[in-house]
């Protein structure tokens, strides 16, 4: 399976800079990234979707979780 992958919207990387996240998004896996930008696209409504991108910017500024679920960093992250 070939999973499409989604652009960052210029209003999502403004948002991501503006709530100091940016370096947290970037360190994420490219999966995690496109599974975000894709979950956000797919929102019908306005509000839904500033509601998903309310979201993730939590989970980016908290850490620790990826789409309401436990995210530990990877080996690699954690031995850097």
């Amino acid at each position: 399976m070939v999973r499409s992958r989604h652009p960052l919207p210029d209003d999502i990387a403004a948002l991501l800079d503006e709530h100091g996240v940016r370096a947290a998004y970037d360190q994420r896996p490219a999966y995690q990234r496109n599974d975000y930008l894709g979950w956000i696209s797919r929102a019908k409504a306005v509000a839904t979707r500033e509601r998903r991108i309310a979201v993730m910017l939590d989970e980016l500024a908290e850490g620790g979780r990826y789409m309401g679920m436990i995210h530990a960093p990877s080996r690699k992250d954690a031995d850097a």
